[in-house]
């Protein structure tokens, strides 16, 4: 059974190591230095177990719901918080009202559908960046961030 069935049953975790679709979230999550808590796995299989994914702590909440997870709002947005401080998920700033969350963590760019609010990733070999600003003294570029926002014709 795994860790959210196991939720769904007993509404607790056994405290073997889970594993979901070769993710092991408890692996992951000692190695990014954060304490397997049963909140933390749990939320890293909804997270991590699907491949890449780019989610809103609303949609992570909704998720952990659907699988019969009691989680609270807040504790989802202290989760991704600490997973985002431990290198586990980058933070998207797409639009003003939401924060996104994406679990591919290398450097790489996005589309947005407005109107739909989907994001996904724009090709690696679609997008090249020359000719950045020199960053003022004593400053350097941390990383960039493309968003090309889409719509449908018409």
């Amino acid at each position: 059974m795994d860790a959210i069935s196991n939720i769904k049953a007993r509404k607790t975790y056994s405290a073997a190591p889970r594993r979901r679709d070769g993710v092991d979230v408890v692996g992951l999550l000692r190695s990014a230095g954060l304490r397997p808590t049963q909140q933390r796995r749990a939320l890293a299989e909804l997270l991590f177990a699907g491949g890449g994914r780019h989610i809103t702590a609303e949609c992570l909440r909704d998720d952990a719901m659907k699988a019969g997870i009691p989680v609270s709002l807040a504790t989802i947005y202290n989760t991704l918080n600490q997973f985002t401080d431990a290198g586990l998920l980058r933070e998207l700033a797409i639009d003003a009202n939401k924060t996104y969350f994406d679990t591919t963590t290398h450097e790489h760019h996005h589309y947005f559908v407005e109107g739909t609010d989907e994001v996904f990733d724009i090709p690696e070999m679609d997008l090249s960046i020359t000719d950045l600003p020199e960053p003022p003294e004593g400053m350097e570029i941390a990383r960039v961030d493309v968003v090309v926002r889409l719509r449908p014709k018409g």
